[in-house]
């Protein structure tokens, strides 16, 4: 049997073999009032399995936006982010989130930009969307050293009005705060969070921000750590593994994932589980099914439009295979 396409290799692949098609799409009216809600469509993969983080319910497949933001993890490949883009106007993403809903899917997690913002903005006001946002503060203004006084507090507060449902420290900040072992920073930015009545959380790539936040009792509402195996043509070799993470020469995201679904065995927050694919080098059939069974309670995943469906049935396949799991559901 021959192996299996790497789902990243392969969008790049179908994206240059119809480029014609991308410029018609790109011309495509933005989504209506009626696309972005609503019942699944026949054919469709709803409604999606859900729990639940604080008073959010929150499908356990949550839209990440790594491709309609361009971070892209395209390793050496350096034209990918740039194909993206062409195929990624705004109108197609509109049309992503509008296919995420109509699938089941009602939260994404993205950046706190504003022109990311601005686009989930348009998919709420202008076509009637319903998606609720997780967002991550851009790191620059969480330093731990705040410019001016209340600085951080305010920019929380005008996220909230802006319709956030929950926040999140962004792994790029969880990282060094909790290595650097002061937990002050992580304090004060969970309950400038908190203050605004939303969950709070914190992200990572490295597991010593679960030991951390766990051992100093920092009260976190929900952990978003990276999570897969380790059993891809290109993964590490175990002397690569000197660093939390790793895009090129090897492409990781979870150093240790054995040890990471001990750990979270015992945590009785919920976890949202992203990078699952490795960006892309595991399919989702594998990488769902690993994730759910060995402790997740959500999947973080980016994807393009014309994989929503198909990922929405892998999850829904996936969570109901995963019953039996070493580690309770904690959400």
């Amino acid at each position: 049997m021959s192996a299996p396409v790497p789902r990243r290799r392969f969008i790049t692949q179908s994206l240059l073999a119809s480029a014609s098609g991308v410029l018609t799409m790109q011309a495509a009216q933005p989504p209506t009032r009626e696309d972005a809600g609503g019942k699944a469509p026949e054919g469709s993969a709803g409604p999606c399995p859900m729990g639940k983080i604080g008073k959010l319910s929150v499908s356990r497949l949550i839209l990440g936006s790594n491709v309609i933001t361009f971070h892209i993890h395209s390793r050496g490949l350096k034209f990918v982010n740039n194909l993206n883009r062409h195929y990624n106007t705004e109108e197609k993403i509109l049309e992503t989130l509008a296919v995420a809903e109509r699938n089941g899917i009602n939260t994404i997690m993205t950046q706190a930009d504003p022109k990311y913002l601005r686009i989930l903005k348009r998919h709420r006001d202008e076509c009637g969307g319903k998606l609720q946002w997780i967002v991550s503060p851009e790191p620059k203004m969480l330093s731990g050293k705040p410019a001016k006084a209340g600085e951080d507090a305010a920019m929380i507060a005008r996220l909230a009005d802006e319709g956030v449902a929950g926040m999140y420290i962004h792994g790029a900040t969880g990282d060094p705060w909790c290595a650097a072992g002061d937990p002050a920073p992580i304090l004060r930015t969970l309950e400038a969070i908190r203050l605004n009545d939303l969950p709070a959380g914190i992200g990572g790539h490295d597991i010593n921000v679960v030991r951390f936040c766990e051992k100093h009792n920092i009260g976190v509402d929900f952990y978003v750590k990276t999570f897969h195996h380790h059993d891809y043509p290109t993964a590490p070799k175990p002397e690569e593994l000197v660093k939390p993470y790793a895009e090129i020469p090897v492409g990781f995201w979870c150093r240790e994932p054995a040890e990471t679904a001990r750990l979270m065995r015992d945590v009785q927050k919920p976890w949202i589980a992203f990078k699952v694919m490795a960006a892309g080098a595991i399919p989702p059939e594998n990488a769902f099914k690993y994730a759910y069974q060995n402790g997740a309670d959500f999947v973080l995943a980016g994807m393009f439009d014309f994989e929503i469906a198909d990922d929405v049935k892998i999850a829904v396949d996936a969570v109901r295979a995963a019953a039996a799991r070493p580690r309770p559901w904690r959400a």
